[in-house]
């Protein structure tokens, strides 16, 4: 015999809900992300039958991009090892070497090993970087569109600034854009390449953005007010086409590392998404405070997969051979997108694209809201997902209001047969759109 205990669940007075007047300011106030409530209803879409193809996600699926095969042999030999108990609340010395080792062979930045931390993918790092630098009611800064930057100030109590970007600037801030917001702010935050929009910032435009923040620190340190510090998410920074190329603050102006938090992980560029290892290279100073947050939080990334991560960061021919196949994949289908919608463009179609550069999204515009039926970006969305089985994320779920029209394009849950079986009806769609507007 059981007990239902669903009774209990339920509020006992219709005039106030005393359940949810017991949660935290900060429970009540943390809002479902727009990106995974898209894309979790338009699985249900698929799994009740549709022909949709998923360009929502920012994930892999592993039947067209598995992670590298000494990931998979490490994470086996270390569990048939029996290398199952905690790792230190830091990661485990042979992968935050290994990291370390990585950035000093990618980029020149020799790092001490004490500025290494790893967690649970770049995610948890991320929120305790927000965590240990930031107190309620300061400002953090990020170009819009970016990703999550809303969630991790609400959670901490943060106010955050969303600097307008432009297409012409990659959709990168610029530090003509961010110096009127510099007074009182302690952290802007970067991705490069981006998302959502598969775009890399210029050396110029980091040259300059650097410059900034170095003089601002300078000017802080002299009237002792508290420091700014740049988060660097860089968690796709192998993942580059053409001659575009990946720079970070410290190679342009090494002083920088003073103020630098890389987040980075093997989600991405190692189509790791499930096997949660990412890391943060920052201060000393400030990567000790993480650990210790780290030691509450439980945050860690699991032994084997850290032991199986430290095994291919020390084999550079293993990471280039998988990632000349990973990048011929991902840039083929970005390319049969783009090629399309560029086409399109060129036909006097309400379309406009930007080519790729990096990660594994594509930045394309539909210029329609404001026109009969297009009042906003979720009508455009829905057009396209109702009419040409099309799914996609506008730049406004990445908390941009200023381009509008954009949205952004993932083709790492799909195969190249996907792509070209979408081409035809988003093209079928768009006419169709096009001649009505018109007539």
């Amino acid at each position: 015999m059981s007990t239902d205990l669903s009774t209990y669940f339920e509020p006992r007075d219709d005039s106030q809900d005393l359940n949810a007047l017991s949660l935290s300011k900060t429970a009540l106030g943390m809002k479902a992300s727009k990106i995974l409530t898209i894309s979790y209803s338009v699985r249900e879409r698929i799994a009740a039958g549709a022909d949709v193809t998923q360009f929502t996600v920012g994930d892999f699926n592993p039947k067209h991009f598995p992670v590298p095969d000494l990931l998979k042999e490490g994470a086996r030999e270390a569990l048939a090892n029996d290398q199952t108990n905690y790792p230190p609340a830091d990661g485990l010395l042979e992968l935050r070497s290994a990291i370390r080792d990585h950035y000093e062979r990618s980029f020149g930045l020799n790092y001490p090993v004490s500025s290494v931390v790893v967690g649970s993918g770049a995610r948890p790092v991320l929120f305790a970087a927000y965590q240990c630098l930031i107190n309620e009611g300061e400002k953090v800064l990020a170009p819009a569109p970016g990703w999550n930057n809303d969630n991790f100030s609400q959670l901490v109590g943060a106010q955050l600034v969303s600097i307008p970007s432009r297409p012409e600037d990659g959709f990168m801030p610029t530090a003509s854009s961010l110096r009127p917001h510099l007074e009182g702010a302690r952290l802007l935050v970067i991705c490069s390449p981006m998302n959502p929009t598969g775009t890399l910032i210029r050396r110029q435009q980091l040259v300059e953005i650097c410059d900034l923040i170095v003089e601002e620190n300078a000017r802080r340190e002299e009237a002792g007010e508290r420091l700014l510090y740049l988060i660097y998410d860089h968690v796709y920074w192998m993942l580059t086409f053409g001659d575009h190329e990946h720079i970070t603050p410290p190679q342009v102006r090494p002083e920088m590392a003073r103020y630098t938090l890389f987040s980075d992980a093997v989600s991405k560029c190692f189509s790791g998404t499930g096997l949660r290892v990412g890391w943060m290279v920052a201060p000393p100073h400030i990567v000790a405070k993480v650990k210790a947050l780290m030691t509450h939080m439980g945050a860690w990334a699991p032994r084997p997969e850290q032991l199986a991560t430290a095994g291919l960061l020390n084999d550079p021919s293993a990471i280039e051979s998988f990632l000349e196949t990973f990048l011929n994949k991902l840039q083929t289908r970005l390319n049969l997108l783009h090629d399309a919608f560029a086409t399109w463009r060129d036909e006097g179609l309400p379309v406009d694209v930007i080519a790729p550069e990096g990660a594994m999204y594509l930045s394309v515009k539909f210029d329609l809201i404001g026109r009969p039926g297009f009042p906003n970006a979720e009508s455009v969305r829905l057009m396209l997902l109702e009419e040409a089985d099309c799914a996609v994320i506008p730049f406004d779920c990445f908390g941009d209001q200023v381009n509008l029209g954009w949205f952004r394009f993932s083709v790492g849950a799909v195969g190249v047969e996907d792509v070209e079986k979408c081409l035809p009806k988003l093209e079928r769609a768009l006419r169709a759109v096009h001649a009505k507007l018109q007539g």
